[in-house]
């Protein structure tokens, strides 16, 4: 097997020549192997490396048996103008211009002859050499985003052999995207809900796996849009088994789900956490806990199994938590641990030059004070950062160790 994979690697990726090496059976770590191998040079956006990327995962969808719906074969081609910042608003054209760039959507289709459709998506793009979006400091480098978002490609195409073989849920068909300009925008996410190869109102709702890597040693997995339809709180608790869920109402936030939760559409987003190799060229595959995505993996198929008796879901508008975000002059530098149940804000990474890290705040340190601010979750973290100045000293007040200890930060 492993010879197969270096052949389709070599074949495949290393070169731009057509192949027709059929794989077999792939697992999702040799799926995160080459999608976050540095000769994809960080899967830009619309790069000849992503283009590669695509390809390969092009073959994985017919080696997997499962029809192109794409525009051109799997491939759903758009242009779009870059944004400077990644998970902002971008904006993609119907025309190609000298200011614009290319980039594909894969998409594939499981025909079960039924009247409705789930989507099963994620993104594949990453940052390329680093530049905008990246949390290195130190020039350019190669940024394989095994994590992100190779993990969750890897996951979705797990998740079409399971759907493919016998004994698999048969109630609805299976659309299997691979997004590209995610970290762009949500660009290919947003282009195919505005020009769709399906009809999106037979779509009964989506799933979105973004950063599934990482599963930590509680087994705590958050799920996003549980309030998108009223069936989906009861599911996505009575299948966890081991798993600690972190329950996330909305369906708004900085992913590929977003687009079709705007559509009406019902999602859920599957996400074990960020790390501090987040948006760095540290985000390789030996540290991606593949036993803990075997996982996540099986609990998405069993609530999909558990949703096939269902007909179209009904779609329900959650509160939009982007809304109500305070804004902020100044950052603390570091990485929150958006999976901390706690009292606090829970630091899970450290940027490097950052105000945190200049005054000596570590991985794992709780904040519970900023100047006269008490900290009690990530919101009333966000709104003590908005009533500070840049280049202004505030004590900020951490747990470390089962002990508060008092740090001044310089803003």
């Amino acid at each position: 097997m492993r010879a197969i994979l270096l052949i389709f690697l070599a074949m495949l990726v290393l070169s731009c020549k057509e192949t027709k090496v059929q794989v077999v059976s792939i697992s999702m770590k040799d799926d995160v192997s080459v999608l976050a191998n540095d000769s994809l040079k960080g899967r830009k956006t619309g790069s000849v490396y992503e283009k590669k990327a695509a390809s390969y995962i092009a073959e994985r969808f017919k080696s997997i048996g499962l029809q192109p719906k794409g525009t051109d074969g799997y491939f759903q081609k758009f242009t779009f103008k870059a944004s400077k910042n990644p998970h902002r608003e971008a904006e993609f054209t119907s025309e190609k211009s000298d200011s614009t760039e290319t980039a594909e959507n894969l998409i594939a289709y499981l025909d079960n002859k039924a009247e409705n459709t789930v989507v099963i998506g994620a993104h594949y793009d990453h940052l390329g050499m680093g530049g905008e979006g990246s949390l290195y400091r130190e020039g350019p480098a190669i940024h394989n985003g095994a994590d992100d978002n190779a993990s969750g490609v890897a996951m979705m195409l797990h998740l079409a052999d399971s759907l493919r073989k016998d004994g698999s849920p048969r109630n609805n068909n299976y659309l299997f995207i691979a997004f590209s300009g995610e970290e762009e925008g949500l660009l290919g996410s947003n282009y195919f809900v505005k020009n769709p190869t399906i009809d999106t109102k037979k779509l009964t709702y989506m799933i979105n796996m973004d950063m599934v890597g990482r599963l930590n040693a509680e087994n705590t997995l958050a799920v996003y849009g549980l309030g998108t339809s009223p069936i989906f709180k009861q599911t996505v608790n009575a299948n966890a088994g081991d798993l600690n869920i972190i329950e996330n109402e909305s369906g708004v936030g900085p992913s590929d789900h977003t687009s079709f939760y705007l559509a009406d559409i019902p999602v859920l987003h599957f996400f074990t956490g960020q790390h501090e190799d987040y948006h760095k060229p540290s985000d390789d595959t030996e540290k991606v806990n593949f036993e803990g995505m075997e996982m996540v993996s099986n609990y998405i198929f069993s609530i999909i199994k558990d949703l096939d008796s269902q007909k179209k879901l009904p779609f329900r508008k959650t509160k939009n938590e982007s809304e109500v975000v305070p804004d902020f002059k100044v950052t603390l530098g570091v990485v929150p641990d958006y999976l901390f149940n706690g009292k606090g804000m829970r630091i899970d990474g450290v940027s490097e030059d950052r105000p945190a890290q200049k005054a000596g705040l570590q991985k794992g340190d709780v904040v519970v004070k900023m100047g006269e601010y008490p900290v009690t979750d990530m919101m009333s973290y966000m709104e003590s950062l908005s009533k500070f100045e840049k280049g202004k000293t505030e004590i900020v007040t951490i747990q470390r160790d089962g002990e508060l200890k008092e740090v001044e930060v310089t803003f």
